[in-house]
């Protein structure tokens, strides 16, 4: 399938149109039962994604003649793939009818070193929000562009492998699970959330490896660490800390935090080369980021191929920040052939919210200063990771909230603060838990204890 200038030309030209976009030299093109264009195939000349969708969006401003408005990238769950939303206007010429305004998204995936297959979906703007959804599964029903490469013959890279079949594994504590092929299994520290799994040939899958830092920018921070420099905080989570700049590149800090958590855990520093790093949708104060390059754990299995998404929280009140990584390893004599199977292991990992609030809710009982609890509290934000591979709705940003609310209430129970409010509901303030606990006893009638979903947005998370 060839996705020439011509037919995206086309496609553009007839976005409003009812009849059906023809085929030209090999290009699939669907009507959408529910409205809207689909149209998929390679992209011909071009060997990366990046310079597919450049090539696309050129095309779309060349037969259009206005330049599209183009969003940020971001992975497609279940199709290995990068996309973006985009915009354009289509202006009438002389029937009087005025200008149509195309709403649309641009999806690319790399088959192999020399082939790169891209889909469009679009439809009328005051259409799109509705018909998006009913468009991808349609695609999706036809466009398999890996599938379809690793059938093609003898030409067909190991790289171009299809995913392997896959079967469920879930932790001993039900609180995640994840999607292997047969001889995988999970190490016995699986639990709270997260889990590491490693294959036959040495792959892993280390789904939520969580971070927790204070931020070296933050005076409440700097006075911590100024105590523990000379000699106070012993024997607390403060001693042994981490203590890093909140805000600096992605690649970098994954690797530093990385590092730190290797030597904690008493392993020799691991040896990462990150080649890419690519920016992915996250809730509004989220950033996440898709890196891609290589790693050697030193331990006498070579250099191996790294695919992880990371993802960063911004501080609290307190200057506490969170992060959560998602990675994937294949020694380098498997990766090739293990691509499709270890993206589908990634996308396929999931957690119960409910048993790991549980779990976590246990660990941080409010006299307890530990970072287990604050570890422990990053898995919540998993989730808003996995729902920002989908099209977002109201729901996810009221979930996002919650997320906020209960990361808040954690970072309360480990520095030992505690909200509290006038029985009235009429205010609210923060404080040390003993001092909290001591006024609710003297005054019950005005003053009570705050839990995480009544929490107020702006004052108290």
């Amino acid at each position: 399938m060839k996705f020439t200038f011509a037919a995206i030309a086309l496609l553009l030209l007839v976005l409003s149109a009812n009849s059906i976009v023809q085929a030209q030299g090999g290009l699939k093109s669907i009507d959408a039962p529910q409205g809207g264009k689909i149209v998929y195939g390679q992209v011909d000349g071009q060997t990366t994604e990046a310079d597919a969708m450049a090539t696309i969006l050129h095309s779309l401003h060349q037969s259009i003649g206005e330049r599209p408005q183009v969003g940020k990238l971001f992975d497609v769950k279940g199709t290995d793939s990068v996309a973006t939303f985009f915009t354009v206007t289509r202006h009438d010429q002389g029937s009087g009818k005025g200008s149509l305004k195309v709403q649309g998204l641009l999806i690319a995936t790399k088959v192999s070193t020399d082939h790169v297959e891209a889909a469009l979906v679009s439809d009328d703007a005051a259409r799109f929000p509705k018909t998006l959804a009913p468009m991808m599964k349609t695609l999706m029903s036809v466009w398999h562009p890996l599938a379809g490469a690793a059938s093609s013959g003898s030409s067909i890279a190991a790289s171009d492998a299809p995913a392997a079949q896959l079967h469920r594994l879930v932790t001993q504590d039900r609180s995640a699970a994840i999607s292997v092929p047969d001889g995988w299994q999970l190490l016995p520290k699986a639990g709270g959330g997260s889990l590491v799994a490693m294959g036959p040939h040495g792959e892993t899958a280390e789904m939520d490896s969580t971070y927790l830092a204070g931020d070296t920018n933050n005076q409440n921070v700097q006075r911590t660490m100024r105590s523990v420099q000379s000699g106070g905080l012993r024997n607390t989570s403060y001693a042994n800390g981490t203590y890093y700049p909140y805000g600096g590149n992605a690649a970098k800090t994954f690797v530093d935090l990385a590092q730190d958590s290797r030597r904690k855990g008493r392993l020799p520093a691991a040896s990462y080369n990150i080649t890419s790093a690519t920016p992915v949708p996250a809730n509004s104060q989220q950033h996440c980021t898709h890196l891609g390059g290589t790693v050697d754990y030193q331990d006498g299995k070579g250099v191996r191929e790294m695919d992880a998404v990371y993802c960063v929280n911004p501080p609290g009140r307190f200057g506490n920040w969170m992060s959560f990584a998602n990675v994937t390893t294949a020694p380098q004599q498997f990766a090739a052939g293990e691509r499709a199977t270890l993206s589908a292991v990634m996308r396929s990992f999931t957690f119960d919210a409910n048993i790991v609030q549980h779990e976590a809710a246990q660990y941080a009982a409010p006299s307890q200063i530990g970072s287990i609890a604050a570890g422990k509290a990053a898995t919540q934000r998993v989730n808003a990771a996995h729902q920002a591979e989908e099209i977002h709705n109201s729901s996810v940003y009221q979930h996002w909230d919650s997320i906020d609310r209960r990361s808040q209430e954690f970072e309360n129970y480990q520095l030992g603060y505690a909200v509290i409010g006038t029985t009235d509901n009429t205010a609210h303030a923060t404080m040390y838990q003993d001092d909290a606990a001591l006024l609710v006893q003297q005054n019950p009638d005005k003053y009570e204890l705050v839990s995480a979903p009544n929490y107020w947005k702006g004052k108290d998370y």
